[in-house]
């Protein structure tokens, strides 16, 4: 997904602000990082995103690190590029607005709602391996172990972190206008309440693009939970 600002006098300006701000910044360095590093290693028989992705919670492989870690590796140069063009397109305005502070606990509380949603999904998905009842599951014709198969689940990316900059960015400027893909001039709200509403009907339906819909919505959930507490604290001390 690609999308810009319109330049005019209707439109939220950050000219005045940085960039580039430290977070925003150090975020795309370590993901660009952990991605370099995934392809180097792989080469050697060391895999990454087997240690850092997140695994399903009842499996053997699963870590509590892996709630924050996997959202800093990508499958691909195209996973990796939209999602930290979405982070530094949305978030070096949240950024400069809120502080950096805000801004890391923001990212790192839709990082942990997106995780969370998740393990709730491959709890649903999977809860009748966990009976004991079965010892195999058979794939394309083949047997494998419960636990290899349980094993196997990974989620990476930092999708759940952009989700939750978009619900930030639609409820701070929702008639801010963006480009889809540099074409389609859409108001932010109306462009956040559409990706929610597909993302959810594409996570219902359960479609086989191997893309955890439920974990971007669990990010957005989250971001706004947080929105909402910050405003009753802003609100409490208001004279």
């Amino acid at each position: 997904m690609n999308f810009q600002y319109e330049n005019n006098t209707n439109q939220y300006s950050p000219a005045q602000f940085s960039i580039m701000p430290p977070v925003c910044k150090n975020l795309l360095i370590i993901n660009v990082i952990c991605y370099l590093a995934t392809i180097v290693l792989r080469s050697r028989g060391i895999n990454l995103t087997e240690l850092f992705g997140l695994h399903f919670f009842a499996a053997s492989h699963h870590h509590i690190w892996q709630w924050v870690t996997y959202s800093f590796f990508h499958g691909s140069f195209s996973h990796l590029f939209f999602n930290m063009f979405a982070i530094w397109m949305f978030g070096y305005t949240l950024e400069n607005v809120w502080g950096s502070k805000r801004f890391i606990l923001y990212c790192l509380v839709s990082a942990l709602g997106a995780a969370l949603m998740q393990e709730i999904t491959y709890y649903f998905m999977y809860k009748d391996l966990l009976s004991g009842v079965y010892t195999h599951v058979k794939i394309d014709g083949d047997r494998v172990p419960v636990e290899d198969y349980l094993n196997s689940i990974n989620t990476i990316g930092a999708s759940g972190i952009v989700f939750g900059l978009l619900a930030a960015f639609g409820l701070m400027f929702p008639n801010t206008t963006v480009y889809f893909y540099f074409l389609l001039p859409i108001k932010t709200k109306w462009f956040v309440l559409g990706y929610i509403a597909l993302e959810l009907l594409n996570g219902v339906l359960g479609t086989p693009d191997g893309v955890a819909h439920f974990a971007h919505l669990g990010g957005a959930l989250a971001g706004f939970i947080l929105l909402f507490i910050w405003k009753k604290q802003r609100d409490k001390y208001r004279y």
